[in-house]
């Protein structure tokens, strides 16, 4: 059955993205840090069409993360331009360049509608206009069995999380401290949500805890 899933990297405070996000600066001021543990790794270089890279703990996470993956959903924060707004002329297709990395359907939630994005090596953005539960709904039949990645933000996640409609979170616990920015669990407006611990892996410059959301 088809899950949907969540990894995200944040730091020991609680933040996913660091504060003053602009067109030059997605992460924010100091998020580049919270990735530091994955752009290193072998894994991640390969799945990049990059060579070399480290080989440790963190590299059977990386690879389970991308496998079984069908479809995505992300935020318009996420998929950008920092600002949101209408689209414009249009020309705006994400941080990712001509072949992003996801190679899949990807469904980003916006207020503002748009026809599909095709982009090369077999990534097409969809925008969704009508709720968290119809983007699941499309990136699940677009899934055809296989997971649906939820790629984030904060605000998206937390949607999702307060909805009940995320299966798994896996978060990447980096050793640094953001102190303002994108926290992830702020606005669950009350939700009672339950977490089961799957997994704690300790790697170099990283903590990766897996939860199964009840």
């Amino acid at each position: 059955m088809s899950k949907l899933r969540c990894h995200i990297s944040i730091s020991a405070d609680g933040f996913v993205a660091g504060p003053s996000q602009s067109e030059q600066n997605p992460l924010g001021e100091g998020g580049e840090r919270l990735h530091d543990w994955a752009v290193s790794l072998a894994a991640w270089r390969e799945a990049h069409d990059q060579q070399g890279g480290e080989v440790n703990e963190s590299g059977p996470i990386m690879e389970e993360t991308l496998e079984n993956v069908g479809a995505g959903v992300m935020g318009r924060n996420m998929f950008g331009p920092a600002g949101g707004g209408d689209w414009g002329d249009e020309q705006w297709k994400g941080w990712w360049g001509d072949d992003p990395p996801y190679h899949y359907d990807v469904f980003i939630l916006t207020h503002y509608p748009r026809e599909p994005v095709v982009m090369e090596g077999g990534t097409t953005y969809h925008f969704v206009t009508d709720g968290i539960e119809r983007a699941l709904e499309q990136a699940k039949e677009s899934a055809d069995g296989q997971d649906v990645m939820l790629w984030g933000g904060a605000q998206v996640i937390q949607q999702y999380l307060a909805a009940g409609l995320l299966d798994e979170i896996e978060l990447h616990i980096a050793p640094v401290l953001l102190g303002d920015g994108a926290r992830l669990f702020d606005n669950l407006g009350g939700a009672e949500i339950e977490l089961e611990q799957v997994r704690a892996v300790e790697a170099p410059g990283v903590t990766h805890v897996k939860y199964r959301v009840r």
